[in-house]
Order: structure tokens, then C-alpha cells, then sequence
């Protein structure tokens, strides 16, 4: 493999194209998915748009535009829409939606508590979908509804259960956790799916030891959404600090998600019944998680709780504490900066990519002839500008990132952002190997 490889610029149009680390690329590896979060005004809050740019020719189409938009400081705009995920099941992209405008007297502005899910075909008709229904009265909740917000529509393989992390109007004393979506003929009102947590966390500061009182870094990991992994603020034995651990929750295909229990103005949503949990490591764990779902192995952040991260795999059934070795965490880098970010598995399991020093770095996992740890660079390292928001195709032939660059407009002057940034652009690079 070359240390580095030539890095391709995909639009070039005056406007940002933010991957935001989601699972960007189409089924056919032909599309990258992005929203344009940041030019008109910070945050998702005033992404404007829901687009798709060809591979091959970059050529842009708008997916979803809101018919109406309010621009503002953040937290006083509406609707927003952003962080965007392909399906590979259908031709369709699952994206967070805040409250129409025609609904901000009543329901407020964009906010991670008050936003749903929606899904658009991938075609450009503009087809689009509710995917779950909110209910915040005070009284006994919509069954199938949730209560706040819901971010991060990771759709499974095989399509028919949505991951999510979810965050609660209601009852803010409770901090963000995760459930799941699934298809279901008795999901409220215009939703097509039927909401459920999938982990109850406890109010913030009052857990007991072992207690889970945060839960994030959410990722499936089988095709089927059988297990998703997740990052848990949990008690230590002793009753007073806090750890960072990694976990798995369990939900078998017969679970009835039905069975959840969708709250009040005075209870907090408790998951349907068959779920479990299970703790994989004690040691510090971060980030948002990714899983090799062939496999069935989970990659996390792992190291000081304030020093360096690095890497680490695990099998989703073992863990820590397992009787055999094999079964254990395995540390999978050792840089002397550690990791950024941009955590993602090839797609025959055989490395990991990531960025280090602001290089596209790719990490073997083969154990033959001492290959396993190896690193081979895809683009510069310690330059300038930074690297993120990295994605793998399905097909392995492709790395795509975000870097900021300077852009110009169809009058060749130089367009910035909202607040003077150079624009937010993708990039690709040769992944394979």
C-alpha cells in the first residue's frame, strides 16, 4: 500500500457538505449523503438541506428542503435538518428533523429535545415520511411515541429496525440515552415506526453503583439489530465516581416492542420486555463505537480517562472479564499522539481506519506474519486543514472526509461561511489495499 494516495476533491460548489460521520455512501457506493449544517448559521439548527453528490461526476441533487425556513442564533431557529444515513435496504435517507415553522409557537425552536426523524426517498421526487411520532402532554404518552428528540437514524441492514439516540422533554433530569425504532402497523398518528428506549438510565446524580445514568456512541451491531453496542456513564462499585464503559444491549428478533413502556409527565420510558444488558469492559471507553457486523466485533476508543486514546476491538459476546484470552479486548494501535477520530472498519474486516495527526491512517487487523498493528498513511499527516468526518464505502474502494477549503462562487469570488469559515467540502481517497 502507498503512504499516501492522491486525494480528490468532490464538489466544489459554495456551500458545505457535511458528512458528520454517518453512514454517508448509497447501497451502490455511487452517492455520498450530506446536510449543510453551518453556512447559513450554526449548527443543525440552520442546515437548510438534505443532498446527495454523485461519486463519479459531482454532480449535486437536493433530497429534502424544508418549505419554509427560520434562520437564527442557535437555539432560535427552525426547522433544521441534518445528519443524514443511507439505508442499504431501499433507496432512502433517514435525517433529524426539527419543528416545522408553521409549529415553532407551539412547539419552540430547534433543539436536541424536540426533533423527530425523517425519511426522504433518495431519488429526488421529494418524497418523504415521518418516521416517529412526538407526544409531550403531561399525561400518560402516545404508545409508540417518544417525548423529545431523536438523533443519529441509523438504519439496520436488513432495514427493519432504526437505531437511535434519544433525549427527553419531559423530564430533562434525565441525560441522553438510546432506543430504536421499528416498523410497526400500530405506530402513532402519521409515523411509520414505533419508538422504544432501549436503555433505562436513572436521574442525573443519583445512580447507585453500577447504575447507568448516560448512554451514547451508539452503533448496531449485526444486520439484523439483534445487539447494539454503546458507551454507559455508569457508578463505580464504591457509590462515588464515575466510569466510562463500554456495553451491549440485547434485542432479540421476537422482542415486541409493543411491550415498552412510553412514560408520563412523571415517568421516564422504560424498554420492551426481553432486553438485556450487558457490560463488556470496566476500563475507559469513548466515542461513538463501530461495529463489524460480519463478525460481529465492536472497535471503541480506549486508554486514559485524561490521557491518549487508542483504539481497541472486542467480540460483541466477550469482554473484559471472559475466561478466554481470545475473547478479550485487544488494543489495535499504539500512536504516540493517539487517535483523533474517524473511526470506521474496512468492510472485509481485515483493518480499521482512523486519524491520527490529522492523517487518513489505515491499521491492520491480519494476524499473519506480523502483519496485525501495521499502519500505512493514505494522505499527508500534520498539515493543514483538518481532516474529519471519515467514511468507507461499502465496496472498500473509497475513503471520503470533510476539510475546510477555500471555495469560490459562480463570480469567482470567495465564499465563506456564516461566521468567515472557508466552506466544508469532501474529499476522497483510494481505500483500497
Amino acid at each position: 500500500m502507498p503512504l499516501t494516495a492522491q486525494e480528490r476533491q468532490l464538489p466544489f460548489t459554495p456551500k458545505n457538505h457535511d458528512l458528520d460521520g454517518t453512514h454517508n455512501f448509497s447501497a451502490d457506493d455511487r452517492f455520498l449523503v450530506y446536510d449543510t449544517r453551518g453556512f447559513a448559521g450554526p449548527g443543525i439548527d440552520n442546515s437548510q438541506s438534505i443532498e446527495k453528490v454523485a461519486v463519479a461526476t459531482g454532480k449535486e441533487m437536493v433530497l429534502y428542503r424544508p418549505k419554509e425556513i427560520l434562520t437564527g442564533p442557535e437555539g432560535m431557529a427552525a426547522p433544521g435538518v441534518g445528519a443524514p444515513y443511507y439505508s442499504v435496504a431501499d433507496d432512502v435517507v433517514a435525517f433529524i428533523h426539527g419543528p416545522m415553522v408553521e409549529d415553532v409557537a407551539e412547539r419552540g425552536y430547534y433543539g436536541k429535545n424536540n426533533r423527530n426523524g425523517m425519511e426522504v426517498r433518495a431519488d429526488g421526487s421529494g418524497a418523504w415520511r415521518w418516521l416517529d411520532g412526538r407526544d409531550v402532554s403531561v399525561g400518560e404518552t402516545t404508545p409508540g411515541a417518544h417525548r423529545g428528540g431523536t438523533h443519529d437514524h441509523e438504519y439496520t441492514t436488513e432495514g427493519s429496525r432504526i437505531g437511535i439516540t434519544y433525549d427527553d422533554f419531559l423530564l430533562p433530569e434525565y441525560d441522553r440515552t438510546i432506543g430504536y425504532l421499528e416498523r410497526h402497523d400500530k405506530a402513532p398518528g402519521e409515523a411509520s415506526h414505533y419508538f422504544a428506549l432501549l436503555v433505562p438510565v436513572v436521574k442525573k446524580g443519583t445512580s447507585k453503583a453500577c447504575e447507568i445514568e448516560r448512554a451514547w456512541g451508539d452503533n448496531w451491531v449485526d444486520e439484523k439489530g439483534t445487539m447494539r453496542a454503546f458507551i454507559g456513564k455508569v457508578r463505580t462499585a464504591d457509590g462515588v465516581a464515575y466510569e466510562q464503559s463500554l456495553f451491549v444491549v440485547d434485542v432479540p428478533e421476537t422482542v415486541d416492542i409493543t411491550t415498552a413502556d412510553s412514560g408520563s409527565g412523571a415517568r421516564f420510558p422504560g424498554p420492551p420486555e426481553g432486553t438485556t444488558i450487558r457490560r463488556l469492559t470496566k476500563g475507559f471507553a469513548d466515542g461513538i463505537v463501530r461495529c463489524h457486523e460480519p463478525t460481529k466485533r465492536i472497535a471503541y476508543y480506549g486508554g486514559e480517562v485524561d490521557g491518549l486514546r487508542q483504539i481497541f476491538v472486542v467480540a460483541a459476546f466477550g469482554g473484559e472479564a471472559n475466561r478466554d484470552p481470545a475473547m478479550r479486548p485487544v488494543q489495535v494501535t499504539n500512536f504516540p499522539n493517539g487517535v483523533t477520530g474517524g473511526l470506521r472498519w474496512a468492510p472485509d474486516g481485515t483493518a480499521i481506519a482512523c486519524i491520527v495527526d490529522n492523517g487518513v491512517a489505515v491499521v491492520s487487523l491480519v494476524e499473519n506474519d506480523g502483519d496485525f498493528g501495521k499502519v500505512a498513511f493514505l494522505t499527508p499527516r500534520s498539515d493543514a486543514p483538518e481532516r474529519l468526518n471519515l467514511v468507507w464505502s461499502h465496496d472498500g474502494k473509497f475513503l471520503a472526509f470533510n476539510k475546510r477549503v477555500e471555495t469560490k462562487g459562480e463570480a469567482g469570488d470567495v465564499v465563506k461561511s456564516f461566521e468567515g469559515q472557508d466552506l466544508l467540502q469532501v474529499f476522497l481517497v483510494d481505500g483500497q489495499r
